[in-house]
């Protein structure tokens, strides 16, 4: 009875061993040609001298002669659909907070279709960085504004504070814009702040008496102490002008020396050249880009990016087109009238036009210092090439 016992297969193994003839298709009645195939595969096989393998590595090659013996029996295992899904979305989440443009999370999320799915994660969109949500104005469509959607609905705040730009300044649409501006700065997302304080400076989206001088100021301050260099320089000039706040010369010139200490930090961190003359900077000459250093100008935000490309590729520019609205010529700002005049003009030559005090005071040192000449001479000239001068708004002190 033990013999007769020991003999018999264990039902599990059993079992299994069906399930596996299942799996090949063994049970299953194959055609002549397909068993012809496969016994002169079984021939070449055994023809095949096996390989002689020395003692010392036959340790070390099992597990490959298992694999490979398990690949012919059947199927190669796929550690990929082993993985949990909570382990998959933990890697996508660092991927996005590492991507360096919108292609890496594109070219994992088309991979496969786990990947795909997984890639649609809040806890992944999340985590997407700047520069993976840096969609280009020539890509803008569907798909990139509903990618961008629903990352600002996961809540990603640099997504909320790109699309509310687009679509305040670009796609026309005011109280859709704002309130994902909003949300990004209660957030405490620093450009969102700032650019919130701009549109209350100028009253962007409505009339002239729509400013709010003193709720502009409290915007930048709040940037301000996140570090935002914009912020703290427009906050120095309102401080030293008496602009929405009661005036402070020794106040606005503090908040002036810490954005561009912050500003010259940038640039030497940024760029090996810098560097390298990094102490003579710092030793030889004023550490301060408004009083005598001048330093490279910094990278324009995405947002920025978008909306110069978005109107240039549609031909605005800085003078008025038909409706009259003209662009900040600051090139790293990319903001455009919402209303005739809401910009204010140099008061010296009364050409170029800014949208905030610090992209005029950007703006003067890399460029309109070399180009600003006085009214006069700009009428002469005007007046000698036959075309009639614009009249614009509000004017604007030059800075020294």
């Amino acid at each position: 009875l033990v013999a007769l016992l020991l003999r018999r297969p264990s039902p599990i193994r059993a079992a299994n061993e069906s399930a596996m003839r299942t799996r090949r298709g063994v049970c299953y009645p194959r055609p002549q040609w397909r068993a012809e195939e496969a016994e002169e595969e079984e021939e070449g096989r055994r023809r095949k001298r096996p390989r002689r393998v020395p003692a010392g590595e036959a340790a070390a090659d099992e597990p490959a002669r298992m694999m490979a013996a398990e690949g012919v029996a059947g199927e190669m295992p796929d550690f990929f659909d082993s993985l949990p899904d909570v382990l998959v979305v933990s890697i996508l989440c660092k991927l996005s907070a590492s991507a360096a443009r919108p292609a890496d999370l594109v070219g994992v999320r088309i991979t496969c279709k786990r990947l795909n799915e997984l890639g649609s994660d809040p806890l992944a969109l999340a985590m997407a960085s700047m520069k993976s949500l840096a969609v280009r104005a020539k890509n803008w469509s569907e798909s990139a504004h509903e990618f961008l959607k629903q990352c600002a609905d996961a809540g990603n705040l640099e997504a909320c504070y790109i699309l509310g730009m687009i679509r305040f300044y670009c796609l026309q649409n005011r109280g859709s814009g704002a309130s994902l501006m909003a949300r990004a700065a209660m957030g405490s997302h620093a450009a969102a702040l700032y650019s919130l304080a701009v549109i209350q400076f100028n009253g962007s989206g409505g009339s002239k008496d729509d400013k709010d001088l003193r709720a502009g100021v409290a915007l930048c301050a709040r940037a301000a102490v996140l570090g935002h260099v914009d912020a703290l320089r427009e906050l120095g000039h309102c401080l030293q002008d008496g602009y929405g706040v009661r005036r402070n010369v020794a106040e606005g010139r503090r908040f002036l020396i810490q954005a561009n200490a912050r500003e010259l930090a940038a640039v030497l961190n940024s760029s090996p050249a810098w560097k390298r003359h990094g102490d003579a900077l710092a030793s030889g000459c004023s550490l301060l880009s408004d009083f005598g250093c001048n330093v490279p100008a910094p990278e324009a935000h995405p947002a920025n990016r978008f909306m110069a490309e978005w109107f240039a590729a549609r031909g605005a520019s800085g003078w008025p087109r038909e409706d009259g609205l003209r662009l900040c010529s600051h090139i790293g700002c990319g903001r455009r009238e919402m209303r005739r005049h809401e910009f204010r003009r140099c008061s010296v030559c009364g050409v170029v036009n800014y949208c905030s005090r610090a992209c005029q005071a950007l703006h003067w040192k890399l460029a309109h210092k070399a180009e600003c000449a006085p009214m006069d001479r700009w009428l002469d000239a005007a007046a000698a090439a036959g075309a009639p001068p614009e009249v614009g708004g509000g004017e604007m002190m030059m800075l020294n």
